[in-house]
């Protein structure tokens, strides 16, 4: 079976140019993809809930590049235009599904709207799964394509140390069933599979997506300073390279992958609790 942390496979084909569908396209990762996506010949579907965005990516992509770029207005978190778009998802030219889309929601969690924290639930867990699911059975019929999850390092954060503020509970949750729906689906499909998933997991990220909860658009182009995390183009660098390497879990900032190699080592020593005898621990609790 597939490795589930950073095996590097050989047998499966670079993903063909066909059609990217991008979500979360109007701004950041999401548009850094779409850009190098439509550098590498793809044909594009772009997905955000800013269509005044969308239309001016769309425009500049089409005169840079020559592809064709279509537009979805869609708010994730509503059922109607998450079917609307995982109806185009399903379409026999896709190729590619990067599920960028994603809210934060930050906050102390008892103080944080619940009805915040749903959205957050829908757009971060909910719309990427619906949309895999819409996906892959062509992809694999087919016999190519590639599925991209954008996670973030906080899916590993529930080791650290509790502190005030944090607020990233419901957050880093939905980043943490990312990574483990990845890894599984991954090890689910094969090592024989033609059709690539990936998880990108990138940390602090010079983007827009920090000035929001995510309960509305930002306004504008507000810039963040230079510095400030890692940058756009980087972080979609080597989810592209990771994806042609075969890396399941890809962190761009991670310099030593030995790291994910013990973390899977570890789980796979949790696992071996599996069984039906009780902890010595907890005999004479």
């Amino acid at each position: 079976m597939r490795s589930t942390t950073l095996e590097t496979e050989t047998h499966s084909p670079a993903v063909r140019p066909g059609t990217a569908v991008v979500t979360g396209a109007s701004s950041g990762i999401g548009d850094e993809y779409a850009a190098r996506l439509a550098a590498m010949g793809h044909d594009l579907v772009l997905v955000a809930r800013r269509t005044h965005r969308l239309t001016r990516l769309a425009e500049r992509l089409q005169g840079e590049y020559g592809v064709r770029a279509e537009t979805v207005t869609a708010d994730l978190a509503e059922a109607d235009d998450l079917a609307k778009v995982a109806e185009r998802v399903a379409g026999p030219d896709v190729t590619l599904l990067v599920n960028n889309a994603g809210i934060n929601g930050y906050g102390p969690f008892t103080e944080v709207d619940p009805q915040l924290q749903a959205r957050v639930a829908a757009v971060n867990v909910t719309a990427p799964t619906v949309l895999a699911r819409a996906a892959l059975p062509g992809m694999i019929e087919r016999g190519h394509g590639a599925l991209i999850n954008v996670a973030s390092l906080l899916a590993f954060s529930g080791g650290m140390p509790t502190r005030p503020g944090m607020g990233r509970a419901v957050y880093a949750s939905t980043k943490s069933y990312l990574v483990t729906f990845s890894r599984i689906l991954a090890g689910e499909l094969g090592a024989d599979s033609p059709v690539r998933v990936q998880v990108v997991c990138p940390g602090y990220t010079a983007t827009e997506f920090h000035l929001t909860q995510g309960d509305r658009p930002v306004d504008g182009d507000t810039p963040i300073a230079e510095g400030d995390g890692m940058s756009a183009p980087d972080v979609v660098t080597a989810s592209l390279a990771a994806l042609r390497t075969g890396e399941i879990v890809c962190i761009p900032g991670l310099t030593d992958p030995a790291a994910l190699e013990q973390l899977g080592t570890a789980e796979a020593e949790i696992r071996t609790a599996m069984g039906g005898q009780l902890a010595s621990r907890y005999q004479d609790a």
